[in-house]
């Protein structure tokens, strides 16, 4: 079994959340490359797992257009919201207080190389927690992340995922909205699915009520951890 470092950030600006993510990148590649040039590898094998909320962001992902961006740059600094152009794939997406972000920086030749399939467990890890709530979560042909009806069977999005690969090595991740204020959606058109059948919801919408974060956050965890069968070591630093 695996073992995962998990690194809980709390609310933090996605510039900081980036860097985190970079340096455990980095990380695993450099000791990729040391095992293949026959260098000698004296720790253990550890994947990280970044989780935290961040403040206010949008997110543009190097397929995305910019012009899915609604506001000017002037009402993005009115209204203390960062923007980042990143290396993720997708379109633009919003990230903020209430939404939950979990980055694996997992090396998947340690798991399996498919691509595909690690967006699915990602996506199966969101699902089996949208269960607890007894909310059934579905994929959607063409379309990543996950979805659920609303009352009047509507499908709407609840969590979205975009990722990026070097050399076999994740970052990015899955950011489900739990709490999150959807009026800030409203400056984008999110993942570019311009089509008012396929809007953005939070779980807190359709409930009809606040959520309990540390609660999502632990129960999303343990099933992201029966996914990729890994064991979840918190880091206290």
């Amino acid at each position: 079994m695996q073992k995962v470092v998990i690194h809980d950030l709390g609310q933090v600006g996605f510039a900081e959340g980036w860097e985190l993510q970079t340096l455990y990148r980095d990380k695993l590649i450099d000791r990729k490359r040391l095992l293949r040039n026959g260098g000698q590898v004296t720790r253990e094998m550890t994947h990280y797992l970044i989780v935290c909320e961040h403040h206010p962001v949008f997110t543009l992902g190097k397929t995305g257009k910019v012009e899915n961006l609604l506001v000017s740059e002037a009402t993005l600094a009115e209204d203390g919201i960062d923007y980042h152009e990143i290396n993720r794939g997708g379109d633009i997406t919003f990230h903020g207080p209430g939404q939950l972000v979990l980055y694996p920086i997992f090396d998947l030749d340690y798991f399996f190389t498919d691509v595909h399939k690690y967006v699915r467990c990602l996506e199966e890890a969101v699902i089996k927690t949208l269960f607890k709530y007894d909310i059934h979560g579905e994929r959607i042909k063409d379309f990543t992340g996950v979805w659920i009806k609303d009352s009047y069977k509507r499908t709407k999005k609840i969590c979205a995922i975009g990722v990026h690969l070097s050399r076999w090595v994740t970052m990015h991740g899955l950011a489900f909205n739990i709490n999150t204020d959807l009026s800030y959606f409203d400056m984008i058109v999110p993942c570019g699915i311009a089509d008012k059948d396929k809007e953005v919801t939070s779980l807190a919408t359709i409930l009809g009520e606040e959520q309990d974060m540390i609660e999502l956050k632990n129960c999303l965890i343990g099933h992201l951890g029966q996914v990729f069968e890994f064991e979840g070591v918190i880091d206290r630093r």
